[in-house]
């Protein structure tokens, strides 16, 4: 299907002059923000440790309408900060576009229009993460299908695009695609309108401005953007990948100068083991990200987690050796944004056991701590993901269009792979010792 790049920009346009439509009031003052000094976090000059979860879905639940649940939203936060979590990474974007598997409804509909329900949404998302006193991580984009993403805005560009998992076009075919991106300027145009769009906003809850929020403790310009998927696609793309987040992250900071920047980069495993490309990736954001995913690169066995255990310890502790060192070099704090982990026997139901999985989180929290300890450059973490009370709607744990059970799992992945459910005891009992440590080589009169 061809879409009219005319309508797209019209649309953008006028959107950009509505998007805040929330009271103005006096800016707020400027405390309470989190930045960045060294290796570490900040907030109102104290030491901030960042124990965090993602919850993708937080402003679809915000959202006044069919879809949302305002009420089970709060449940889901209290749960939460009970369990002593601080910050959330959640979407502040969703492209709806012909990709399978994409998440409907979205912050901008297939013609670039905004979703004024959905951006309302997000306004009662944040006024209750602030209201708890927690942090969030704003994601604008996604280099994967499951919320439209990149390979969306180049359709509303091209007229063209490819499924991921289409066997017509075989990994790493999905990837080297959607890098185009970087080069295609009427794509970055459409991502740079829903940038200024929520950056812009103001929170129709609240009445801030969202540049004025200290709940937001970074804008992240997409979820594990790579320049592509094979070797010559990154050599190719490079250039063009270095200068939009560059681009981008300038523009952010002019913007949103209270604020920080980050890339949400996987880290090495997101460009084929180049180290370099990491390093010169995060040149201008404030703290380097990893993210790590043991059955889905391969070096577990879902069938026979107890059997590639060690090999799963061994390349999960290289890898934050490896990302903890590029930080050091960096000079900037890391965060382990994203790590999951399946269910013993890779089942999705919420009553199989999380023996390997706890083991797994054990071992994240335990480098972390170490960290914290030693007063290294790993600030703190976010698990994949938060299910809480929700649970799959279907016998085969596929999500369907329509269905509103919202859960940490996105919608092209099975409904309980990864996400923690509010009755995983074991689970819950790991957590709350990690957040019952966040003080950890502090001085008696620091709090975090």
């Amino acid at each position: 299907m061809k879409v009219s790049r005319r309508a797209l920009l019209a649309n953008s346009a006028m959107a950009v002059t509505l998007a805040g439509c929330g009271r103005i009031v006096s800016p707020a003052p400027a405390t309470g923000f989190v930045g960045r000094n060294g290796t570490a976090f900040l907030r109102d000059a104290e030491p901030y440790r960042v124990m965090g979860a993602n919850m993708w879905y937080a402003a679809w639940l915000g959202a006044d309408s069919d879809y949302g649940d305002r009420a089970r939203l709060r449940r889901e936060l209290d749960r939460l900060q009970a369990l002593g979590i601080n910050n959330l990474r959640i979407m502040a974007s969703a492209e709806e576009g012909p990709l399978n598997h994409s998440i409907k409804p979205g912050f901008t509909r297939a013609d670039g229009s905004p979703n004024p329900a959905l951006f309302a949404g997000l306004d009662y998302a944040m006024a209750e993460i602030g209201k708890r006193g927690m942090t969030a991580v704003l994601v604008l984009s996604n280099f994967w299908e499951w919320s439209g993403g990149l390979q969306t805005l180049l359709w509303r560009a091209t007229g063209t695009y490819i499924d991921m998992g289409d066997p017509a076009h075989p990994w790493p075919a999905f990837a080297d695609a959607t890098a185009q991106f970087y080069a295609n300027e009427t794509a970055r145009e459409f991502y740079d309108t829903h940038l200024q769009r929520v950056v812009g906003r103001i929170n129709s809850i609240t009445g801030r401005r969202y540049v004025d929020d200290p709940a937001i403790f970074s804008w992240q310009l997409a979820n594990e953007p790579r320049a592509g998927g094979s070797d010559a696609a990154i050599a190719r793309n490079k250039a063009a990948y270095y200068d939009w987040i560059d681009t981008t992250a300038a523009r952010l900071r002019a913007l949103a100068p209270n604020h920080m920047v980050s890339l949400g980069q996987e880290g090495t495993q997101g460009c084929n083991g180049q180290e370099a490309v990491v390093l010169r990736a995060h040149r201008n954001v404030d703290y380097l990200t990893a993210h790590i995913w043991p059955l889905n690169w391969e070096w577990a066995d879902g069938d026979d987690l107890a059997g590639t255990w060690p090999t799963v310890q061994e390349k999960t502790t290289a890898y934050l050796e490896t990302h903890e060192g590029l930080a050091r070099d960096l000079g900037k704090p890391m965060i382990v944004e994203e790590f999951g982990f399946p269910r013993d026997g890779e089942s999705y139901d919420p009553a199989a056991k999380t023996e390997w999985r706890q083991r797994f989180y054990r071992l994240i929290y335990d480098a972390v701590e170490d960290s914290w300890r030693s007063g290294g450059a790993i600030a703190g973490s976010g698990f994949w993901a938060w299910n809480g009370e929700a649970r799959a709607a279907h016998g085969d744990y596929r999500f369907a269009d329509g269905d509103h059970a919202y859960m940490g799992d996105p919608p092209h992945e099975p409904q309980g792979w990864y996400g923690n459910f509010d009755s995983d005891a074991g689970m819950l009992a790991v957590i709350r010792e990690h957040t019952a440590r966040r003080d950890l080589g502090l001085p008696a009169t620091a709090t975090s």
